[in-house]
């Protein structure tokens, strides 16, 4: 039974994939934003931007860029989602002999690939303007790892809304405040420089931690207690998304 769902979920990533190849924009466009916010915040806000340390801006800023690329991009994978749903792909593929969770595992790891790409892209321009790291080997595997999971958790979330949604809008409407997020946690600011009831939320919500730890990981420094908040968050939030969309598929499915 693993055999057959690992070879449908297989073929079926490669049709998505494909698609994306055929339009490749849409990583383009996923890579515009984040990129565009690094010129504006590095060029012409952050001189005014005082972070209390002698690390340069574009270092500072660079985890909060990274977790904005991929709420960007799962957006798409809900847009995806919605319009399979509408087009009836998923109907046709219920009448196959085809493992039904391999359909959503598809959009899933399309997501990552598609996400991962995004994310060179804009890590490459960041080191263009100056961005500099001398994280290890170790750190940077860390770091791709935190990401990836931070893809997986909120692309299963883009799961529920492509599921759930009744336009092609609101399918990928529910990233608007994912990407808005990362602008109330240290992503940008410290914390410190906030006021009372804004530092407290940024301080406790899960992009802070996650920032903070890519930060570390990045400046060779120790990561602390935050990775540990991170991946409770991360993996919490992801097996909440992925038993809520799954119950939602069987829904539809019925």
């Amino acid at each position: 039974m693993t055999t057959y769902v690992l070879s449908d979920t297989g073929v079926l990533t490669g049709r998505s994939l494909r698609h994306i190849l055929r339009s490749p924009d849409t990583i383009i466009t996923t890579a515009v934003t984040p990129v565009a916010l690094m010129l504006l915040f590095v060029y012409v806000l952050g001189g005014a931007i005082s972070i209390g340390s002698s690390e340069s801006y574009i270092d500072y800023m660079l985890p909060g860029i990274l977790l904005i690329t991929i709420a960007s991009g799962v957006a798409y994978t809900a847009y995806r989602l919605f319009l399979d749903m509408q087009g009836g792909i998923f109907d046709r593929f219920q009448s196959m002999p085809i493992a039904r969770s391999s359909v959503l595992w598809a959009h899933v790891l399309t997501s990552v690939v598609a996400n991962l790409v995004s994310i060179a892209i804009v890590v490459a321009v960041a080191l263009i303007m100056g961005f500099r790291t001398g994280a290890s080997v170790g750190a940077w595997l860390a770091v791709v790892g935190i990401l990836i999971l931070f893809t997986l958790a909120l692309t299963w979330l883009a799961v529920i809304a492509g599921l759930s949604a009744k336009t092609v809008d609101g399918a990928s409407a529910f990233s608007y405040p994912l990407i808005f997020l990362p602008f109330i946690s240290s992503a940008f600011v410290p914390t410190a420089s906030m006021p009372g009831p804004v530092a407290w939320f940024a301080e406790n919500q899960p992009v802070t931690s996650i920032v903070d730890t890519l930060r570390a990981l990045f400046a060779q420094q120790p990561v602390g207690t935050d990775i540990w908040v991170a991946l409770a968050w991360l993996v919490g939030i992801l097996v909440v998304a992925y038993i809520w969309a799954i119950a939602i598929y069987r829904r539809k499915l019925r």
